[in-house]
């Protein structure tokens, strides 16, 4: 079964980095992607641009569709990326979420993916 795990946490703090320590900070999330790799879980994974960048799809009434900048969450965290993980049930996937190096007060939301072929006829 696949499972997303949304990677949430504040934005930021990324102004300050050198090349340096960006390259060190990432080793912990190569090591991570690499174990799951090894393990045949990872499918994809890919960090996000800043909420900033995000523009909404609001569905009205009908057909309407109103198109804004930005997400309309009014909190500090945001989605800041995502695993696709192959998992053989809820508890494997809980198992990769603790492994993920967010940062302190960040969250990991996990959830299966919907499998469509359980309508088919």
């Amino acid at each position: 079964m696949q499972y997303v795990l949304a990677l949430i946490g504040e934005e930021g703090g990324w102004d300050d980095v050198t090349p340096e320590q960006l390259r060190e900070g990432m080793k912990v999330w190569e090591d991570f992607e690499r174990e799951a790799k090894e393990a045949g879980a990872y499918i994809v994974g890919e960090a996000l641009q800043p909420s900033a960048t995000a523009t909404t799809v609001k569905v009205g009434e009908g057909s309407d569709r109103m198109v804004t900048d930005g997400p309309f969450a009014e909190t500090k965290e945001q989605l800041g990326g995502f695993y696709l993980l192959e998992c053989a049930g809820l508890d494997e996937a809980l198992e990769w979420a603790k492994k993920v190096p967010l940062t302190p007060g960040g969250s990991i939301e996990v959830r299966p993916v919907m499998d469509y072929r359980q309508f088919a006829e």
